[in-house]
């Protein structure tokens, strides 16, 4: 319901801005401009550390499963 809300309350408020206002319908999306690059900004971070966080799990995985070392009573170790 937010995600549907939100936009319209935003454009009835832009609506009002220019009815009232007039020019200073410019500061208020150049506001809303910054609040838009400011969420893009922060979905960017989360979506790339995400990503790394995967990316070294998938290595640690990988390093796990090439070095597993068995130790078995009586076996000879020729390193």
């Amino acid at each position: 319901m937010l995600m549907v809300t939100t936009p319209i309350g935003v454009l009835a408020g832009l609506y009002e801005c220019v009815r009232l206002a007039g020019g200073l319908v410019i500061v208020m999306l150049a506001m809303v401009g910054v609040m838009l690059a400011a969420l893009a900004s922060v979905i960017a971070t989360v979506r790339r550390e995400a990503r790394t966080a995967e990316q070294r799990a998938a290595e640690a995985a990988a390093t796990a499963s090439a070095s597993s070392v068995t130790n078995a009573p009586g076996a000879v170790c020729n390193s």
